[in-house]
């Protein structure tokens, strides 16, 4: 039995590796050159199985459900890389439900093979027990097992001194800045197991009431020699994330049949446009939120976690409570279900008055499987119609999610042409259609607005760029990106989104080349001169000096880019950090010296669910589509 114990794990790290790499010849290529990295993967491996045999008491099940687990999150890993750039970690089995809109993404003939050849082997596994012995454990030395094990694969991830001893001397090197790096370095049990400690955002090592205090007084200077005196009138302020909204066009060698984006084009010369650095690439829209709504950033935040599953627990100051504390009534829009990333919860803690999910939908037009961004026009015409007192709306479209493979639509009216696949044809056509339809959405809501003559400003964006193809198929065979590894600017690239801001009243006209997610709210306060929280009010500072930050990529003032954030830039961005740690996990000591009642606020709003839009401007009884 213990050669077997010795054997299997060897065997069940070199499956996982084929899996997650997806070829033998990568597998046995990282395996040779690495050695003792694959060891401590099987070692892992060794813990998990020994840990499940002291559970089940029978040596081939448990052989064979381990198998089946490292099989199936290797090939989890596998694909979500594939599609969004990113492995599976510890923080996706929060995903519960969200994690099942996967499946239509993974369903080829490609991916059920590989499932049917994991199949086969853990069945085989498992049939093994009907021809070698049972190798059944007594009830102590099952105990003992799983205290072991459990203590072992704890202090692994814990990475206690005897842990980070045997990670020296195998020459574990953790790049927490390039997951798919680390996993490609470390392996993925390994990587797997690193992360679980990431996943726990630690205290910045200068973070304290003191340091604080030091912000809290620059933010003051700032405010006291700016001068700005607060703006008098209270003009709608509408957000519109709309879903995977890009600029097709960009693709150098793909031409179109016609422009998908008129109204979007016209504002990007008529009004202030730019584009926004996203820190997501084909999902994630609720991390993208999240920076947008609370200035905080994610770049200083475990790579690959989701906030709105993980952190925010207790209210966190937003422009939703920025806008209520200032007498609006601030509401989400979502045009799906409000339990996907927690929104139904998340929405409450950061102010919202009311949040309008498709549960609220009176009878709702579809394009395709999701509800149309026509009728999310509608739905935010009805809210400002209804409401009493100036709006802040977020709303956040569903009509252009992905995947694009799947017809949707009867026809799609833009042709595209170029050296393209049938199927990256198909894929990219698809998706233009939801582009257009998203900005004729944006031109009933101009329309609308320009005729009630209500003062009402329009932000729209979109949250990332859609994932087209496993491994950026179609940005590749447009031209858009090279096969190799991504240069910065082809890095910036991929995370940049048009962004577009329009009113009905005159404001100045800008052109910001790049800009996080995290600064926009900032941003626009500034834009309509209203006075900006201390938080946002440290943002707009970092703007104007390094207008773009990922965790990978930082843009200076001069628009330079740089993999990792220059000298100079250091105290600012750690104070950036610091402030972001104080308001999600800390003391909350920045609201001793500055606006307490927004940074403190305690007492959730009187959060109302049941917003219906009102006949009159309801979608048509019949729908084009249902779910």
């Amino acid at each position: 039995m213990s050669i077997l114990l010795a054997v299997f794990p060897l065997l069940l790290a070199f499956g996982v590796e084929t899996i997650e790499r997806g070829t033998f010849a990568d597998a046995m290529s990282w395996i040779a050159s690495n050695p003792s990295l694959f060891a401590i993967n099987a070692l892992i491996y060794c813990f998990v199985l020994l840990l499940i045999y002291g559970l089940i008491g029978s040596l081939f099940p448990s052989v064979a459900l381990t198998a089946l687990i490292l099989f199936l999150a290797a090939m989890i890993s596998y694909f979500k890389s594939k599609m969004i750039g990113e492995p599976f970690f510890p923080w996706d089995l929060l995903l519960k439900k969200e994690g099942t809109n996967i499946i239509p993404l993974v369903s080829s003939n490609a991916v059920l093979m590989r499932v049917s050849v994991a199949g086969a082997v853990v069945i085989a596994l498992f049939m093994l027990r009907l021809l070698l012995p049972r190798f059944r454990l007594p009830v102590a030395g099952r105990i003992a097992l799983v205290l072991l094990a459990s203590a072992s694969l704890q202090g692994m991830a814990e990475r206690t001194p005897m842990a980070q001893k045997l990670y020296d001397r195998a020459g574990v090197s953790e790049i927490v800045w390039n997951q798919r790096d680390n996993y490609g370095a470390n392996g993925f049990g390994l990587a797997f197991t690193l992360n679980v400690q990431n996943s726990i955002v630690s205290k910045p090592a200068g973070y304290g009431e003191s340091s604080i205090a030091t912000v809290a007084q620059q933010i003051s200077d700032r405010r006291s020699a700016s001068a700005a005196s607060p703006t008098d009138s209270q003009p709608n302020v509408i957000f519109i994330m709309n879903e995977a909204f890009w600029d097709p066009t960009l693709l150098p060698d793909v031409t179109f049949s016609e422009d998908p984006i008129p109204t979007v084009r016209r504002l990007q010369s008529e009004s202030t446009s730019g584009y926004l650095l996203s820190p997501q690439f084909g999902g994630g829209t609720s991390n993208v939120e999240f920076e947008v709504l609370t200035g905080n950033s994610m770049s200083f935040l475990p790579s690959g976690s989701i906030p709105y599953q993980q952190y925010i627990r207790q209210p966190v100051p937003s422009l939703a409570s920025y806008f209520e504390n200032n007498g609006y009534k601030s509401m989400g829009i979502h045009s799906y279900d409000g339990w996907f990333w927690n929104r139904d919860n998340v929405y409450k803690w950061l102010g919202f008055e009311s949040f309008k999910s498709k549960e609220k939908f009176d009878n709702p037009e579809y394009k395709g499987t999701f509800i149309s961004d026509d009728e999310v026009s509608r739905g935010i015409i009805s809210a400002v119609e209804e409401s009493d007192r100036p709006m802040f709306i977020y709303a956040v479209t569903m009509q252009n999610h992905g995947s694009y493979d799947d017809g949707r639509y009867e026809q799609n009216p833009i042709e595209v042409q170029g050296n393209l696949t049938a199927d990256a044809k198909q894929l990219l056509e698809t998706y233009t259609h939801g582009v257009r339809d998203a900005d004729q959405s944006l031109q009933m809501l101009i329309d609308h607005f320009e005729q009630s003559g209500e003062p009402t400003v329009i932000v729209f964006y979109g949250d990332h760029l859609p994932m087209l193809g496993l491994d950026y198929d179609v940005y590749k065979q447009g031209g858009f990106i090279g096969s190799s590894s991504w240069s910065l600017e082809e890095q910036k690239k991929m995370r940049s989104v048009p962004f577009v801001l329009w009113s009905n009243f005159e404001l100045p006209q800008d052109y910001v080349p790049t800009i996080s997610n995290s600064f926009l709210g900032a941003y626009v306060l500034d834009k309509l001169g209203m006075e900006l929280p201390a938080n946002f009010a440290f943002n707009l500072n970092m703007f104007r000096q390094y207008p773009g930050l990922l965790s990978n990529l930082v843009v200076d003032a001069d628009q330079n880019l740089h993999q990792k954030a220059p000298a100079e830039a250091t105290p600012l961005i750690d104070q950036y950090r610091e402030l972001q740690y104080d308001i999600l996990f800390g003391g909350r000591y920045l609201a001793n010296y500055l606006d307490s009642d927004y940074l403190t606020k305690s007492a959730l709003p009187d959060y109302n669910m049941e917003f219906q839009v009102p006949a009159s401007v309801a979608a048509p009884a019949e729908a084009e589509d249902s779910l």
